[in-house]
């Protein structure tokens, strides 16, 4: 093989390299809950779609919390009836004490 194909596939791995460990730190996927190439890519859309759909709700409501706190308290309280604002904006005006991120404490 000539070095620059060498090299050429090599940068092209280092992307998709890097491009799993994005996702891994970002979209906390652990595991893929199915295996053929459509199960997983729709799985990964989905972490997208989520993963933006926060970083929307950030902007909007001009959040000083990192998108890693936003997701963490969502996870927290997911099965809550708190509107996102209140849980996000004003989580002194719950019944329950404010939720903060735990730390070493992954989705």
């Amino acid at each position: 093989m000539k070095p620059d194909l060498i090299a050429q596939l090599y940068r092209q791995r280092w992307q998709a390299e890097l491009f799993f460990k994005w996702i891994k730190q970002h979209l906390r996927i652990k595991a893929f809950l199915g295996t053929s190439k459509n199960a997983v890519k729709t799985q990964i859309w989905i972490a997208v779609c989520a993963y933006v759909l926060i970083a929307i709700v950030k902007k909007r409501l001009k959040l000083s919390h990192s998108l890693y706190e936003i997701l963490q308290i969502l996870s927290l309280t997911m099965f809550e009836t708190t509107p996102i604002n209140q849980l996000l904006l004003n989580p002194s005006t719950n019944s329950e004490p404010p939720i903060t991120p735990i730390q070493g404490v992954l989705l």
